[in-house]
């Protein structure tokens, strides 16, 4: 008669159990992460004016609609609050100039402003700074001009290089599964807007709207 042999404890089983569990928890953390990930890689693609990054998270077609909305809405409520007739004519006038506005912010341009506390405040000649010159041409063109900058002394002082902007206070969440909203302050009081990413697929997003009003 055959005798049977106990079975053996299935260590595997716990082990396999475990992975599942690191592997779940990882995608998880990764699916929070994606939008601040998300909007990093935009910030530094749109303050380096890499426009090929850039185009791939931002929804230009959904961006300009939402830029046309938002600043025509600045325009109508300006048009309704002012009792002074000539500001009624330059509201007036800004709303026929949304499209040059919005060709402007729908750009890399317009993306490093929008995300630099920069956004078009409703004004006909709104448009998004220049670019910073290259700190590499910048460096060139010192070494070239050493030479005579350590032989011949200025005739006149240099002037005062212009402070860079004081950045924004932002604060950065999700509104939704679907939806994650950065919102720009540059003190108590100043007008907020918010800049909002809204998800594609499982860990994409693409910046597709703005709201000028907080």
């Amino acid at each position: 008669m055959a005798v049977s042999t106990p079975a053996k404890p299935g260590y595997g089983r716990p082990l396999v159990i475990t992975l599942i569990a690191v592997v779940v928890v990882a995608v998880l953390g990764y699916g929070y992460a994606s939008p601040y990930l998300a909007l990093d890689h935009l910030k530094r693609a749109a303050d380096a004016r890499d426009a090929q990054t850039v185009d791939q998270y931002v929804d230009y077609p959904a961006l300009r609609e939402s830029l046309k909305e938002q600043v025509a809405g600045l325009l109508t409520r300006r048009l309704h609050a002012s009792g002074n007739p000539l500001a009624a004519l330059g509201a007036m006038i800004g709303v026929a100039l949304i499209g040059p506005l919005v060709d402007a912010y729908a750009t890399p341009d317009g993306v490093a402003a929008l995300l630099n506390g920069m956004p078009p405040r409703g004004n006909p000649d709104d448009r998004p700074p220049a670019p910073p010159e290259n700190a590499s041409i910048g460096t060139t063109r010192g070494a070239a001009n050493s030479a005579s900058a350590t032989t011949q002394a200025p005739a006149t002082p240099a002037p005062a290089q212009q402070q860079p902007p004081v950045p924004p206070q932002t604060t950065a969440g999700y509104r939704g599964i679907n939806e994650f909203v950065v919102t720009y302050q540059h003190g108590v009081g100043d007008t907020r807007y918010s800049a909002i990413l809204r998800r594609e697929g499982l860990f994409s997003w693409k910046l597709a709207a703005v709201n000028l009003n907080g």
